[in-house]
């Protein structure tokens, strides 16, 4: 089922928009001449919730889709960065909060079939303020804290655009869910 990459040629070659170009050969010979790949680092998101019980949501401006969106806390794994490490290194980062107990929900792949990426899925509990936001240069993210299910009921309202947070809260609701019986 696999197929075999004849050559590859790149379009773009940055840190964050790495493009390919791929001649492909399918099993029964067939020959893809362009296969079009978006090579992206691992990412981190997480349901993350206050020791006294909100969830951390950021809202910040998405300039592909020109909107700003509520989303929960995420971003790129750094080379070699365990992504349990990671998640907890943004959470602090774009939050200000550290947490008492991650655990790891699910990993999910955007777009599989144009997008290389993968995303890893947290629950982060027992978040405590310990330091201010510390951003990227070009992120503008604001800070919404509410009550757990206020967020579940805007999840089933559909007011969550982000795929993969979407993903992530679901497993998290799972995992809190399993905890309470």
């Amino acid at each position: 089922m696999k197929w075999k990459i004849l050559s590859s040629e790149y379009i773009s070659n940055h840190q964050y928009f790495t493009a390919r170009k791929d001649v492909c050969e399918m099993p029964d010979g067939t020959i893809v001449p362009s296969y079009f790949v978006v090579e992206l680092p691992v990412t981190v998101c997480a349901m993350a919730i206050t020791k006294d019980g909100k969830v951390i949501l950021v809202k910040q401006y998405r300039h592909p889709i020109g909107q700003v969106l509520t989303e929960i806390p995420g971003g790129f794994i750094d080379e070699g960065e365990d992504p349990k490490a990671a998640v907890a290194r943004e959470l602090l980062e774009e939050t200000g909060y550290e947490f008492t107990e991650i655990d790891h929900v699910g990993k999910v792949a955007a777009n599989p079939g144009v997008l290389s990426g993968y995303t890893h899925l947290f629950l982060a509990r027992g978040g405590k303020k310990v330091a201010t936001q510390s951003l990227d240069a070009h992120e503008q993210i604001d800070i919404l804290l509410l009550p757990v299910e206020e967020v579940r009921a805007m999840l089933h309202r559909n007011e969550f655009e982000q795929a993969l947070h979407v993903c992530c809260m679901m497993y998290a609701f799972e995992k809190l869910d399993g905890l309470k019986v």
